[in-house]
């Protein structure tokens, strides 16, 4: 990696903490000339200024962008951001009731398309979970 800003940088850390470092760095790596600056500007503005204000704790800016990407019907980042409130604490039942409160304001097909995305990774997530679960007996 090129050498790059120190907003750039807390963005990036900030990345990784949230997605996963394995997620991120493949991302990056990835970047080809094209895109490689619209990679630059969301870790660096994305994750680095907003993601990087302590004012809101990541776990609560995860539960928001759940919401809002729900609103969106962005089922590709809200599968990468479901992974990534699971990161930030963000349980099961909490994201449940954030995809149910999201039914009521933003409507029925964008919050089912939403628990679509989320049992997959849920049940993904639980999956790894158990992987690294040291053996009983």
């Amino acid at each position: 990696m090129p050498s790059e800003s120190e907003m750039f940088e807390k963005g990036f850390q900030n990345r990784k903490a949230v997605l996963g470092a394995s997620h991120v760095e493949k991302s990056w790596e990835k970047a080809d000339q094209f895109n490689r600056p619209a990679q630059r500007l969301v870790t660096e503005y994305c994750w680095g200024e907003v993601w990087g204000d302590e004012t809101l704790p990541f776990r609560t800016r995860s539960m928001l962008n759940l919401a809002m990407l729900t609103a969106m019907n962005q089922q590709h980042e809200l599968a990468v951001h479901v992974r990534g409130a699971l990161n930030n604490g963000v349980t099961p039942e909490e994201i449940q009731a954030i995809l149910l409160q999201a039914m009521v304001y933003c409507g029925a097909p964008a919050a089912l398309s939403a628990f679509r995305t989320a049992s997959t990774v849920l049940r993904d997530w639980e999956s790894e979970q158990n992987d690294k679960a040291p053996p009983t007996g």
